[in-house]
């Protein structure tokens, strides 16, 4: 006779039994079975609590040994998910005495549409590999993809997380990462700020070159190498637009550029050098009768 903890309940016929019967059972069977669910479920909970420690202490010990941070926390999941499915497996087939053969063939029964239910699952792992393989990016790279972008906060088994700038968690697959196409700003040492200015047609485009030049050079973040680019970059509908080109470190691209918008702003001002609006001429023909 099986000694699982749910053996007995599963052999009862409430229908034929009195309550006093049933009662006597409930009770019986709790201080048999039951204690051993009760025992089972807090070493599975106590056992989580202990993986979930190991696993930090397991970070703290990389990070003293200035292991990549990617892999630390790719590792760290690794482990923390087998481990913890091993111990669910361990309670209920040694303690328990659940028939594991009996769920086993119950997976195989239904392989296809297990199959077909993993099959994302499966290819977030391999993707996980992918992106540890091939490093696109690493935690701590600001990236973008598709519609998200963000600052990658760890890499899992199967998600990667990223931190917006207004501070929300996306979780992304890792399959559609190694598939899709990303762009990862914190890649390169140095970026490139591009900005465009408008002038009035009245304006003397040579101040204005000479006004924004003296504005580049004067910020203490804008790099002297590669040169700094400032020319008139088209003659548009209602104005002249004057493109600034200028590198900077990635760290402080968002810093220059809205310091270079607003001090672009306050020297116009002072200078008197308008910056139009768009606007139409109409000429309104009399008709003589």
């Amino acid at each position: 006779m099986s000694n699982s903890v749910f053996s007995s309940l599963e052999t009862l016929n409430f229908k034929s039994m009195t309550l006093e019967t049933i009662v006597k059972r409930i009770i019986d069977w709790t201080f048999t079975g039951g204690i051993k669910l009760i025992i089972g479920t807090l070493a599975i909970v106590i056992g989580f609590k202990i993986i979930n420690k190991l696993s930090k202490r397991f970070i703290n010990l990389a990070e003293k040994r200035n292991v990549d941070m990617t892999l630390i926390k790719f590792i760290k999941s690794f482990i923390s998910y087998t481990l913890k499915i091993l111990l669910v497996l361990i309670i209920a087939g040694s303690y328990w005495k659940l028939e594991l053969s009996g769920l086993a063939a119950i997976v195989a029964s239904a392989g296809v549409a297990i199959g077909l239910a993993l099959q994302g699952s499966l290819s977030n792992f391999a993707g996980g590999f992918i992106i540890l393989l091939l490093r696109p990016f690493k935690v701590g790279d600001y990236i973008q993809t598709g519609q998200f972008e963000g600052t990658v906060e760890q890499i899992g088994v199967f998600y990667t997380s990223l931190t917006t700038i207004d501070n929300k968690v996306v979780l992304i697959p890792n399959g559609s990462l190694s598939n899709g196409s990303l762009v990862n700003y914190s890649a390169k040492d140095t970026r490139r700020v591009d900005l465009v200015f408008a002038v009035s047609y009245e304006s003397d485009i040579l101040k204005v070159r000479g006004i924004l030049k003296d504005i580049v050079q004067q910020h203490r973040l804008v790099l002297d190498y590669p040169e700094p680019f400032v020319g008139l970059l088209e003659q548009a509908d209602s104005s002249l637009n004057f493109a600034v080109r200028v590198w900077v470190n990635t760290p402080d691209y968002w810093t220059v550029y809205f310091d270079l918008l607003e001090e672009v702003k306050l020297r116009f001002d002072k200078e008197e050098i308008s910056i139009p609006y768009p606007q139409i001429d109409l000429h309104l023909k009399q008709m003589i009768k």
